[in-house]
Formats: C-alpha cells, structure tokens, sequence
C-alpha cells in the first residue's frame, strides 16, 4: 500500500482533488472515549446519604463502577480510618477538596496518607480585587510547599470568578498571580457555562494547566441535571482537551445513588 506522503505527492502532481478527515467528519465518526480509569466522583454529590456510616454508599459506587473518588470531608474519621474504609471498598481517592489557610502541613499529611495526587480549594469570594490578588499569593506560595511535598495543589471555579471585580476577572488574578508548576485548575463545566465562558476556551488559554474536569450537567433553566440529561455539548469539550480526571457531580441530586450510576455509564458509553 502507497504511503499517505506518496499518495499525497502523486494526487498534488496530477491536480486530482484531495480530501483529508476535518474536524466536522471526526465529529461525524467518533471514535475516543473516557478511559475507565480516569473516572470518578466528587462525594459531595452523596454528601445527603452518607449519614454516619459512608461504607455502603462507597460499597455502592464500587458496584457501579467506580474506582476514584474526590473526597470533600472524611465524614468524621481520622484520614487513616477513612483509607481503611476506602480499600475495604475498592476505591482510591485520588483528589480531595481542601483549605490552605489553615494548618497546611496536616493537610498534606492526610493527603499523603489518604493516597491522594492532588488537593483543591474548592471555593473563596472576595469582593475586592486586592483581596482576591492576596489569594492568588499565597495560592501559590502553598502550591508551592504542596509540590514539594509529591502533590499538586488546584483551584476549582464556581460562576462568580468569571464575574468582573473593580474590572478585572478574579479567575484571571488566580491565573495570572500563579504558576502552572504550583497550581493546576479543576474546571468545574457547569459553573464556567453558568459564568458565561466557554470551557474550550479556557483550557486552551490555560494549557496544561487544567487537569481535572467537574462533570456537570446544566438544565434548560438553569438548574443541575444528570449527565446527559441537560444541555452542556460535553463530547465537543472533550474532543478538545484531555485531561487526568472525570470527575461526576451533581451539587442537588434528586437520587444521588441514580445520579451516580448515570453519571458513571455517561461518560463509559460517550464516544467523541
């Protein structure tokens, strides 16, 4: 068989029309997906099920599928006691949402023991831009003391950091006020369309720097949907940027087990 050079080569010489693969036909035949392995969940989403006793809730994610989980909280357990509870289920949890304004070295310490690879400060609002530059050092002052600890430390977004503040968008100042070798950011998809930006956009503005996505669906009016349910074109986002983690979240399910479940065979059976 010609080679595609040499198949090129003589089509060009003769003047025959040549018609290459475009973005619109690889849209046309996808033929990527998730890897299982890069999916998990933001335990936020069962935070209404966990009760005092989060073992069956886990047991009951290993069942659908899951083998990462985010973590927001340990439900009361020491970081050692909930690692335990963690493997007797089969689950690593491989990312956890954090605060650096308090003890740091003890947030690190329970990262480590709870076998994560990064932490994020899933939320702060300012209504100054001075404040909000404040942030952004020491973000990366404690990125910096994460990195060298084995970590990467991240910063999710809501809607309101794409909001301006004295003109100036905050999510710009945590961009502009750190690096990428201390901070990484975790796209939450639903707020960035709920703020107005188009999560394509951002990831390419901020490549490599995002690499975990908040997967989560938006409905027609505005409120949280079931993956796949509501309107974000998440095949379109996906072909365009690839990233560690996949994280599924919904922050008011109606059945979060269900929402848990749809989520998890969403993005198994997405091809884009």
């Amino acid at each position: 068989m010609p080679s595609r050079r040499t198949f090129l080569s003589t089509a060009l010489a003769t003047g025959a029309v040549v018609a290459l693969p475009s973005a619109a036909s690889a849209a046309d035949h996808p033929c990527r997906r998730v890897p299982k392995e890069s999916i998990s969940i933001q335990l936020y989403t069962l935070r209404g099920i966990m009760g005092d006793d989060p073992e069956p809730v886990l047991s009951a994610l290993a069942d659908i599928g899951y083998r990462k989980v985010e973590l927001a909280g340990t439900y009361g357990r020491s970081a050692a006691e909930f690692a335990a509870v963690l493997r007797r289920c089969g689950l690593r949890a491989t990312s956890s949402h954090v605060g650096i304004d308090g003890d740091l070295d003890q947030v690190i310490a329970d990262a480590r023991t709870l076998g994560h690879k990064y932490v994020v400060v899933p939320w702060v609002d300012y209504p100054t831009l001075a404040q909000w530059r404040a942030f952004a050092t020491r973000l990366e002052a404690a990125g910096e003391k994460v990195r060298r600890a084995g970590l990467s430390l991240g910063y999710h977004n809501h809607a309101h950091e794409f909001a301006l503040v004295e003109g100036v968008r905050p999510f710009d100042v945590i961009t502009a006020g750190t690096t990428r070798r201390n901070v990484h950011l975790e796209l939450d998809l639903y707020w960035a369309v709920a703020g107005g930006v188009d999560p394509v956009a951002v990831h390419r503005a901020n490549f490599p720097r995002v690499r975990q996505f908040h997967v989560k669906d938006r409905a027609a009016d505005g409120s949280f949907a079931d993956l796949g349910t509501g309107t974000i074109d998440f095949a379109a986002i996906f072909r365009a940027a690839n990233v560690t983690d996949y994280i599924v979240e919904n922050d008011q399910p109606r059945d979060a087990l269900v929402t848990a479940r749809v989520g998890y065979d969403y993005l198994v059976n997405l091809r884009f």
